[in-house]
């Protein structure tokens, strides 16, 4: 199971102390999960392809108590309050926040858990619709937790399963693997080259302060719905393209196979299983980068990586908005070394590579860019690798 984080968590001291003001006795413990940022490998999870993703600071926390009867109280300092009881969870589609919750539950007890009843207070810094993961912390947190006051020994990778399991079938969306290794395995200034036909994770340092790097998320504040089919719809078209070429998935292609069966395929379909191939060539090119001896002195060749992984998902797999268009270009053109859409699309954040201490002219620049056009101004948040999930009091 993942370890204590070092040193004091204010927020989930208060966390506590607020659980007690609403339920009147203390939790049973706190836990908290990592939103997450992906530096490089978007849509490449359930292509069996390699990605390399990293928690950040900005977390979720949840405060449990186990209860005696079958009733789920879950709250949240965000969102409101939802009841639901144990008969309730049968692995079938809830609406809402509350999903992310009840669907950890469900996937505890379907792994074997002996569930009880549970009074739940939520709270999470991670942005929701910002494609930073906000649902996988919510899940990693809750089951983490869950998980010890059920007595569920399971690996940080199965409880990953399990996570992506409940996001399936209760918040009914066909996600990756992904956001839930990361929020699972994440390791304070690492980012973590995961391998998704092996599911093998290694941690590879990523030394931003020594290379005089900074990494900024730039919240769009595009809304971000994936439930609502395009999510599915291109992950129909790789397995598609991967039925054409004769493989189990796209990670087995290689580009002149793909080439020659361009004109047997549709031209989004071809669109699709290029980026994909494309995505697995530049997470690998960034892994060569970090392999080697004193990687603070090439980090900045990873900007280029990044501008071209968005072009990629802008012209191939089609899925930026102009919010998320506009804001790479405005970041490149304030500076950054590179740039680029992260999470699934269609709205939530760009991921940029910034030398040290131009944070303010990274958020002048794009600022002036959404206001020019009229749009509500972004959200900028400095990302720095944090460790995953983990008990905090």
């Amino acid at each position: 199971m993942a370890m204590q984080l070092p040193g004091t968590d204010e927020r989930a001291k208060h966390l506590a102390l607020r659980f007690r003001q609403h339920f009147g006795a203390a939790p049973d413990g706190v836990w908290a999960a990592p939103g997450r940022a992906n530096l490089l490998g978007e849509h490449t999870d359930y292509n069996a392809g390699f990605a390399l993703p990293f928690g950040i600071r900005q977390r979720a926390r949840v405060a449990l108590r186990l209860r005696a009867d079958s009733r789920l109280l879950l709250c949240s300092e965000q969102a409101g309050a939802c009841e639901l009881s144990l008969a309730d969870l049968r692995g079938e589609r809830i609406a809402g926040w509350a999903a992310y919750l009840a669907g950890a539950a469900w996937a505890a007890i379907d792994a074997g858990a002996r569930g009880t009843g549970l009074e739940l207070l939520l709270d999470s810094e991670v942005p929701v619709g910002a494609g930073l993961s906000s649902s996988a912390a919510l899940e990693c947190a809750t089951l983490l937790g869950l998980a010890e006051l059920w007595g569920l020994q399971r690996s940080p990778l199965e409880l990953a399963r399990l996570a992506q399991r409940a996001e399936q079938r209760v918040a009914g969306v066909p996600c990756g693997l992904m956001d839930q290794l990361a929020a699972l395995c994440a390791r304070e200034q690492h980012v973590l080259w995961v391998d998704f036909q092996s599911e093998e994770v290694v941690p590879l340092a990523l030394p931003l302060v020594a290379a005089g790097l900074e990494l900024w998320a730039i919240d769009t504040r595009a809304p971000h719905q994936l439930a609502s089919g395009a999510y599915a719809e291109r992950r129909n078209a790789c397995q598609q393209a991967a039925r054409q070429l004769g493989l189990h998935s796209l990670r087995e292609a290689q580009p002149e196979q793909l080439a020659r069966a361009a004109a047997e395929l549709s031209p989004p379909t071809l669109r699709r299983a290029r980026h994909v191939l494309g995505e697995n060539a530049r997470v690998q090119a960034a892994v060569e980068l970090l392999r080697q001896p004193g990687p603070e002195a090439r980090l900045a060749q990873l900007g280029p990586l990044l501008s071209a992984s968005h072009a990629s998902l802008r012209d191939d797999f089609e899925v930026s908005v102009p919010q998320l268009d506009v804001a790479q270009a405005a970041a490149e053109a304030a500076g950054a070394l590179g740039a680029r859409l992260v999470g699934g699309g269609f709205g939530g954040s760009v991921l940029a590579l910034l030398p040290h201490g131009m944070g303010e002219a990274l958020a002048a620049g794009v600022q002036g860019a959404f206001a020019a056009r009229g749009w509500a101004l972004p959200q900028l948040l400095e990302v720095q690798p944090a460790a995953g999930a983990a008990r905090v009091l």
